[in-house]
């Protein structure tokens, strides 16, 4: 790799590889014709494997040198992010992992169904299928008739280009046009920014009190934690913990506090069509910290979330923290004007 400031340890690339969707496998006949394929493959036991027809193309690089790939594409950064005037700092953030090594069949039966279970349970984790064994009925015919291929992690290289090259000032400058764009993607990108350059001063936008730190897209692993703190509240008593955290997983805007240990102390989200209306929900700060301002910053950077900010009207329902939401302007729905029309206001309770 060109540059070492954008390698990532083997663990992560390896972590990544085996979270991708699909691959891409490179290699060659032996008459050196290119060979370019899109794979689902499956890491396991230290290699990555694959799948296929005993004859064809893929058959005849058995042998050959290869390499495996896999990238994605974090966000794209315009040059006026980092620089107001020159077009030269215009550039892409990604990540991307490389396999290099040589295409190995996998012969042994118990081994091929080892494999290619291991493949099921990362494209049908649900399960729904009887588990593949080399001598079940089912599977046994099946696993003869197919060529079952790997390539070993021997040779893995991961590489994360996320802004390791800019200074502290233009990193927090790209973090807070990244927030005001608010593009699919882009809230990703703050976190996976500064996760990778940890030294970079927190943006305006996600100073909070000391000793903890603002998510704007918080880690899935904390919506489990989410419905942990929220299910003693009072608004709560009918949900469960794991509906609580599904409520916050499905919300379009979502934001939380955590401690210096990664633990969720305080959450915050909305439901929202980005335009019309949306509506707050689950402000919740740990009962040691309150008082100390974090409500405070979790109400400001949900209601200027991507998926909020420009919508007309925001609904919320409280019981004792109206002078808190009197702050940003909420009013009590009985001081506003009803709308020129008769309406009935309806809902389907389940």
């Amino acid at each position: 790799m060109r540059k070492p400031m954008y390698a990532m340890p083997p663990d992560a690339a390896r972590r990544l590889l085996a979270d991708a969707p699909a691959v891409h496998l490179c290699t060659t006949t032996p008459d050196g014709a290119p060979v370019f394929r899109t794979l689902n493959g499956a890491v396991c036991d230290d290699t990555i494997a694959f799948h296929g027809a005993p004859v064809g193309e893929k058959s005849l690089t058995l042998g050959r040198p290869c390499v495996v790939a896999w990238d994605e594409t974090i966000a794209q950064i315009p040059s006026y992010f980092v620089d107001p005037e020159r077009a030269c700092p215009a550039t892409t953030f990604y990540r991307s992992v490389q396999v290099h090594g040589v295409l190995t069949e996998v012969t042994d039966p118990a081994r091929k169904a080892r494999l290619m279970a291991a493949l099921m349970a990362a494209r049908q984790p649900e399960g729904g299928h009887v588990p593949i064994t080399a001598d079940h009925p089912l599977y046994r015919k099946a696993l003869e008739g197919i060529l079952v291929f790997e390539v070993p992690l021997a040779d893995i290289t991961g590489k994360a280009k996320l802004g390791q090259n800019r200074t502290p000032a233009q990193l927090v400058r790209l973090m807070e046009h990244l927030w005001r764009r608010g593009d699919p993607g882009d809230l990703r990108a703050i976190e996976l920014v500064r996760a990778h350059n940890p030294e970079v001063p927190t943006p305006p936008f996600l100073a909070a009190p000391a000793g903890v730190t603002l998510r704007c897209l918080p880690a899935p692993e904390l919506a489990v934690q989410a419905g942990a703190l929220l299910a003693t509240e009072y608004w709560n008593t009918e949900m469960s913990p794991a509906a609580i955290a599904a409520a916050h997983l499905g919300s379009p805007a979502w934001v939380a506090a955590v401690d210096a240990h990664g633990a969720l102390v305080g959450t915050a989200r909305a439901i929202t069509d980005r335009s019309k209306r949306a509506w707050v929900y689950d402000v919740c700060v740990a009962p040691a910290l309150r008082g100390g301002g974090l409500g405070k910053r979790l109400v400001t950077l949900l209601l200027d979330h991507p998926a909020v900010r420009a919508v007309r009207t925001v609904w919320l329902a409280t019981r004792d923290a109206q002078g808190l939401y009197a702050r940003y302007g909420f009013v009590d729905c009985a001081t506003v004007p009803p709308p020129p029309y008769t309406r009935t206001e309806m809902v389907l309770r389940r």
